[in-house]
């Protein structure tokens, strides 16, 4: 049985995670809009994983058999200055969403409840992957800098990116 307080916290990130969908489908349509195909690309597989990741919470809360309200998702921002700019910006929203999991998993781990502990450890897992993902990306758009050619090939890239369905 999870507790109240870890229920609420729960629905909060499944909020979360959906709010994540959305920011990336902000970032989809910037970099489409800025003629980044390739970066548009990647945005969208990030927003389907995110789509994922809710849908996983969403099925772990229906099993555990909580009352699901689902608040409503905020608007997003859709303009940035520039491509590494999209990328800096995503990597802060992983960063922040890696903090936030850490914080459910501390209270899961309070409250003992192990089988919530364990599915959010697949979130902490997946978030160390997101964080280095984008890292790289925002390192090789600072090594090419404003030089056209390089930023056409990473955003060759990107286009080559597909959705995997998380498991």
């Amino acid at each position: 049985m999870i507790s109240k307080n870890l229920q609420k916290a729960l629905i909060e990130q499944l909020n979360k995670e959906y709010h994540s969908a959305y920011i990336y489908l902000g970032m989809s349509a910037y970099c489409s809009k800025e003629g980044f195909n390739g970066a548009s690309n990647w945005f969208l597989i990030q927003y389907q994983e995110e789509v994922a990741h809710g849908m996983k919470l969403f099925k772990y809360l229906e099993d555990q058999d909580v009352e699901i309200k689902l608040p409503k998702i905020d608007e997003v921002e859709v303009e940035y200055k520039s491509l590494l700019d999209v990328f800096k910006k995503s990597l802060a929203h992983e960063q922040k969403m890696t903090r936030n999991l850490n914080n459910l998993s501390d209270l899961a781990m309070k409250e003992k409840d192990h089988a919530t502990y364990n599915l959010l450890q697949w979130y902490v897992t997946e978030q160390v992957e997101e964080e280095a993902t984008v890292g790289e990306i925002i390192d090789h758009i600072k090594l090419v800098g404003d030089n056209g050619y390089g930023q056409y090939t990473i955003d060759k890239e990107l286009a080559g990116r597909t959705f995997v369905e998380p498991k």
